[in-house]
C-alpha cells in the first residue's frame, strides 16, 4: 500500500461477523444453550454469555408414579451445543462433539421450538446485518452546517462515603482494651476515607482541567491551528464504527481550506457472499449464495458510501474547509505482471456550497453512486459495477 500523504489513519471495524468463508460451521448458541438430563427430568438451559442472565426450563421428565421405579438409576448430565452448518442445517452435539440422540433433539424441538427458532433468527439477522451495514454506511453522514461543539461532561466518580464510627455496647465500653482497639479501628477507617477523598478530589480537579482544555481545543484551537484540525479529524474518524477496516491518509492545505484524502478501500473479495432467511416451517436456515452481479452492486454501493461519508465528516468537522478532494483505491493483481498494485477506482473534487445542496434529512432516498457524480468526478465504471483504473486528481503543491 502506498498512500500519497505522510499521515494515515486506520479506521477499525465495528462490526464483527462469525460466519466463516472457509466452510467451518459457526456457533449458534454455544455456551448459551444446553440440555440437562437427570432424575428430575429434562431441562433446557439458556443464557446470554457474559451477562450473567440465564433461564432454566423443564422440557419433560418422569411422573411421580414412575419415580420409584427409576430411583435406583444413575443420573447423567449432557451438555449440548447448537450450531448451523454453512448450508443452514441445524445440528445438536454433545460436549465431546458427537451428534445428539434424535429422540432428545425431537423433544427439544417440539417443546422449545420457539427458543431454537429465536436463535436461528438471531444468526439470520447477524448475517444480513453485515450486508445492510456495508450498503448503508452513508446514512449517518452529518450535514455540513453541524458545527463541532463542546459538551460539558460530569465527573463520573461518586464522592467516597464517610464511614460511621463504630461504638461499643455499655458493658464492653467498661474495658479500656476494647475501647482502645475500637478507637484505633475508627482512626484507621477515617484515615482511609480521607485518603480516598483526597484522591477523588485530585481526580475531579484533573478532570475539570481536562474539560477546560477540551473546551479551548474545540472553541479556539480548532479554528486556527492546522495541527488541531488534523488531530480532531483523526480522532473523529477513529471513533466511528466501520464495517471493514479502512485506511485513510489526509493532507490539509491552506490552513485546512483544502483537504486531500486518499482511501484504501476493501477488496471485492472481502464482500460477504451469502444471505440468510428464516423458513416458516422446519429447522433449516435458508442460506443462499449471492450472484456475482449482487456482490458487484454491493461493492459499488459500499465503496461510494465510504467516500460520501468521509466527505461529509470532513466538511462537518472542519468548518473552514471549502473543498475536499477524495481519491479511493484498492489493491488488485496486474494480469500482465502478476504483481499486486494500487488501482484508483474513483477520484472526486467536492465544493462545500455544492455539498450543502444535498438533503441530509432524506439520505435514505439518495443513491450514493449517483450522488458523487454531481461533482467533478473521475471514474470509469460499468453499469454492473466493474471498475477500470483511473488517474486521480493531483495533490496541489504548497
Amino acid at each position: 500500500m502506498a498512500l500519497r500523504f505522510r499521515k494515515s489513519i486506520t479506521l477499525a471495524p465495528g462490526i464483527r461477523m462469525n460466519l466463516s468463508g472457509s466452510g467451518a460451521s459457526f456457533s449458534l448458541g454455544g455456551r448459551g444453550a444446553s440440555v440437562t438430563v437427570g432424575k428430575r427430568g429434562t431441562f433446557l438451559n439458556a443464557g446470554i454469555p457474559g451477562t450473567g442472565i440465564s433461564s432454566r426450563q423443564k422440557l419433560g421428565g418422569p411422573t411421580r408414579s414412575s419415580s420409584s421405579s427409576t430411583s435406583g438409576k444413575r443420573t447423567v448430565d449432557i451438555s449440548v451445543s447448537v450450531g448451523i452448518t454453512d448450508d443452514g442445517t441445524l445440528y445438536f452435539k454433545d460436549e465431546l462433539g458427537y451428534p445428539l440422540d434424535e429422540k432428545l433433539i425431537a423433544r427439544v424441538k417440539k417443546q422449545k421450538g420457539d427458543l431454537v427458532k429465536g436463535l436461528m433468527q438471531e444468526k439470520c439477522d447477524e448475517i444480513n446485518r453485515e450486508i445492510e451495514a456495508l450498503g448503508e454506511i452513508h446514512l449517518e453522514t452529518p450535514a455540513p452546517e453541524v458545527r463541532p461543539t463542546f459538551e460539558l461532561q460530569e465527573f463520573p466518580e461518586l464522592i467516597p462515603e464517610q464511614p460511621a464510627p463504630k461504638s461499643l455496647g455499655f458493658f464492653a465500653s467498661l474495658f479500656s482494651g476494647k475501647r482502645d482497639r475500637l478507637a484505633e479501628e475508627n482512626r484507621q477507617s477515617m484515615n482511609h476515607y480521607l485518603d480516598e477523598l483526597r484522591g477523588w478530589q485530585h481526580r475531579k480537579e484533573e478532570f475539570g482541567r481536562e474539560q477546560q482544555r477540551r473546551r479551548q481545543f474545540i472553541e479556539e484551537e480548532l479554528r486556527s491551528s492546522v495541527s488541531a484540525k488534523e488531530s480532531y479529524l483523526a480522532e473523529l474518524l477513529q471513533r466511528m464504527a466501520w464495517p471493514r477496516e479502512t485506511v485513510v491518509a489526509t493532507e490539509l492545505r491552506d490552513n485546512g481550506v483544502q483537504v486531500f484524502i486518499d482511501v484504501d478501500l476493501p477488496e471485492l473479495e472481502e464482500m460477504p457472499h451469502r444471505t440468510a432467511a428464516l423458513p416458516q416451517r422446519g429447522y433449516k436456515l435458508s442460506v443462499k449464495e449471492m450472484s456475482a452481479n449482487q456482490i458487484l452492486r454491493l461493492y459499488m454501493s459500499h465503496v461510494h458510501g465510504i467516500g460520501f461519508r468521509l466527505i461529509g465528516e470532513i466538511f462537518c468537522a472542519l468548518q473552514d474547509s471549502r473543498e475536499v478532494v477524495l481519491s479511493a483505491f484498492t489493491q488488485r493483481n496486474n494480469p500482465a505482471t502478476g504483481i499486486i498494485q494500487n488501482d484508483y477506482l474513483y477520484s472526486v473534487r467536492v465544493d462545500r456550497d455544492q455539498w450543502s445542496g444535498i438533503n441530509f434529512q432524506n439520505l435514505k432516498s439518495i443513491d450514493v453512486v449517483d450522488a458523487l457524480a454531481r461533482f467533478e468526478l473521475r471514474r470509469n465504471m460499468s453499469k454492473s459495477g466493474v471498475f477500470t483504473a483511473i488517474q486521480p486528481f493531483e495533490v496541489t503543491a504548497e
